[in-house]
């Protein structure tokens, strides 16, 4: 799930062309406009001479050179605006524009990753692991009922509902999915499903299968010169819009997998920050796998699917031969 050094590296190599084009896209701007305002470039004269002027009064003891520049910048300004507006320009004309306004295109945001930089993550590493290709096929466009009927059929249609809503009502109600049930049934293309819904929607989901969140967190844990460690990705799984865990129960479980996941889900839950969890466990062999407390917590803040009915994979297969 972390980044590699090359991907890391194709991350800031897409940061420093959106510069690059914003400064151009200034520079461009700015000849524009001295061409047709040779008064406009006058003034971005008199603004150099006024800083430098202004400068060495401060450098000398000059106690009201800062205000003083301050002032004489404020009326040059609007010598500026004035000139530009009269001559037709828009007053953001030579503002520079950037895709992400809180980082200014840099990635960062006092030393830390800007929430642009990690769905820049998420998205590369979506793309690598093919998991984008999966959400092309798996999602509610291509929902189907022909592999159901009678109770099954039901428990899929409220299932369908259920994540419906989870998605429309994602921004205004804290919410977690728990799917359970036999194999096949359609847990995995549910999470899926809003998992797309989601993305689109720009919000920092994180897809992970059981056996890969816990050699994440345990190589963030044990190895702190690894990738894991180094990739802040312990705390996106804290943080991210949505975690959703696939296939819980195919993990080695032991007691360091039940302490870690107690945490990432009491986390996740004091941070109201929702999660979905789908397994082929049944509730009482949840309860016996892992601690009474994930139990209990799942249990009581989790909206629980039950699923059942014949494996749709192996159908599909038996139907495509």
């Amino acid at each position: 799930m972390p980044l590699n050094n090359s991907q890391y590296d194709s991350i800031i190599r897409s940061y420093e062309e959106k510069q690059r084009k914003s400064r151009y896209r200034l520079e461009e701007n700015t000849q524009n406009v001295y061409e047709k305002i040779p008064a406009y470039e006058e003034l971005d004269r008199q603004v150099s001479a006024i800083s430098i002027e202004q400068g060495k009064k401060l450098l000398n003891g000059d106690t009201n050179a800062l205000s003083e520049l301050k002032l004489k910048l404020k009326e040059l300004s609007k010598k500026r605006a004035v000139l530009l507006k009269e001559n037709g320009f828009p007053a953001d004309y030579l503002t520079p524009v950037y895709e992400c306004p809180i980082c200014k295109d840099t990635g960062y945001v006092n030393n830390r990753k800007c929430s642009c930089f990690r769905r820049a993550e998420i998205d590369l590493i979506y793309e690598q692991s093919h998991i984008k290709n999966l959400l092309k096929t798996d999602n509610f466009s291509s929902l189907s009922y022909e592999y159901y009927e009678g109770d099954d059929l039901i428990r899929f249609k409220n299932a369908v509902v259920e994540c419906q809503n989870f998605v429309k009502n994602f921004n205004s109600d804290y919410h977690n999915l728990f799917f359970y049930g036999t194999v096949g049934t359609g847990k995995s293309f549910l999470s899926s499903c809003i998992a797309k819904e989601l993305i689109e929607q720009g919000k920092l989901v994180i897809y992970f299968s059981s056996a890969q969140l816990f050699d994440v967190l345990s190589k963030s844990t044990f190895e702190k010169d690894s990738p894991e460690a180094a990739s802040g990705i312990y705390e996106d799984i804290y943080e991210c819009d949505l975690l959703i865990i696939d296939d819980l129960g195919t993990e080695l479980t032991n007691a360091f997998v039940s302490s870690q996941l107690f945490s990432c889900l009491n986390n996740r839950h004091l941070r109201r920050k929702s999660t979905i969890i789908t397994t082929n466990l049944s509730l009482e062999e949840l309860r016996d796998r892992y601690s009474d407390r994930i139990f209990s917590r799942i249990t009581s803040n989790y909206g629980i699917c039950k699923l059942t009915g014949r494996d749709i994979r192996l159908m599909k297969k038996m139907k495509a031969k």
